[in-house]
């Protein structure tokens, strides 16, 4: 493996763990141009996949929106907001009763499971009664588009 390859890789896991907000491949790439101006963003979605593959980030998919990645690989659930798309840590215990209950219920070889609970991060929250003719809230990436 050529360092430069080694050095994007690291810079990407760098942005990663920079930050609590699982950011998009499109953030991690804007980021990433700060250290590596020439990095592409094929290179970003490259070293993001391997990244996840290897267990040092993990890749988050929510319905509807792009793939975001958290650099806190524990087992966790997540939060995540209808109006904006921010996905945060939810400071909850996993459930573990859950699995064998699944386990039980299916006779399934239960590997995990994923919880993502949905609402209005308090932005939004402020957003939605500050302008109450809104029909629905867009997505930071629709606004920025």
């Amino acid at each position: 493996m050529s360092s430069r390859s080694s050095r994007q890789r690291d810079v990407v896991l760098d942005v990663v763990r920079s930050t609590m907000e699982h950011p998009t491949a499109e953030w991690v790439y804007r980021q990433a141009r700060r250290h590596l101006p020439h990095i592409s963003l094929g290179t970003v979605y490259r070293n993001l996949k391997r990244l996840a593959d290897d267990g040092l980030v993990r890749e988050v998919h929510t319905a509807g929106h792009p793939a975001r990645f958290d650099g806190n690989t524990g087992r966790h659930y997540h939060i995540r907001c209808l109006g904006c798309g921010r996905v945060n840590d939810l400071p909850v215990s996993v459930d573990v009763q859950l699995e064998e209950e699944a386990r039980q219920a299916t006779n399934y070889h239960v590997l995990g499971h994923s919880v993502e609970i949905q609402g209005l991060c308090p932005v939004c929250q402020g957003d939605r009664s500050s302008n109450r003719n809104n029909s629905h809230l867009m997505t930071k990436e629709a606004q920025e588009a």
